[in-house]
């Protein structure tokens, strides 16, 4: 295990990992994700991005501890149940913003513990899409780094364009921030409830 950690992986290598860490978050297929990213940070503006900042990271805490257990395979999920629990995670936490709370540090203390505990989740459905890819790479640990900053990379490019939509309708459009948040919320709420429906484990 010590040898697949420490050997270095090639540039190529890495480039090839970024790019598949990045293509799935920033693709059609990656839209339950998207969708996620969408509710967590629907109360937030630009001016909050250092709280979003810590949102994220705690997002990323999370789903890379699954992420890393389930591609050493030290533990294993089942692909129903995963796809399953995603959207449900969606709908939970899109609930949190219905009605839109007027505490903002209590909602931000909120979104941190459902960032970590959601991410635990969400990263089991990174692993399930990886594990066999990197079956038989013998630089795995560099290979999971570079996918998991290609992730990132292309999350945090999510946030941004939400936020700057968020402010474009908010601050520009002068829309009630409590509007928009229960809109965002409504909208996303129901394409998730479809979706776990559609992926309930039989």
């Amino acid at each position: 295990m010590s040898e697949l950690i420490s050997t270095p992986v090639t540039m190529k290598d890495f480039s090839f990992y970024f790019g598949v860490g990045w293509h799935h978050i920033i693709s059609l297929e990656a839209l339950d994700h998207i969708l996620f990213m969408m509710v967590l940070v629907a109360g937030y503006t630009l001016t909050h991005w250092k709280q979003v900042l810590i949102l994220v990271t705690a997002f990323t805490i999370g789903h890379s501890v699954t992420l890393a257990l389930s591609v050493y395979d030290i533990v294993r999920f089942s692909d129903n149940w995963v796809e399953f629990l995603i959207p449900c995670t969606i709908v939970i936490t899109a609930l949190a913003n219905l009605p839109h709370r007027t505490n903002f540090h209590h909602t931000v203390k909120l979104n941190y513990y459902l960032a970590l505990l959601f991410g635990l989740i969400h990263g089991m459905g990174f692993a399930n899409s990886l594990r066999f890819m990197l079956a038989k790479d013998q630089r795995i640990g560099g290979s999971l780094f570079a996918f998991n900053i290609g992730l990132e990379v292309g999350q945090i490019i999510v946030v941004a364009l939400i936020l700057s939509t968020a402010y474009l309708f908010v601050d520009r459009f002068h829309i009630n921030k409590k509007h928009w948040v229960i809109f965002l919320s409504a909208a996303v709420f129901s394409l998730a409830v479809r979706m776990a429906l559609e992926r309930i484990p039989n």
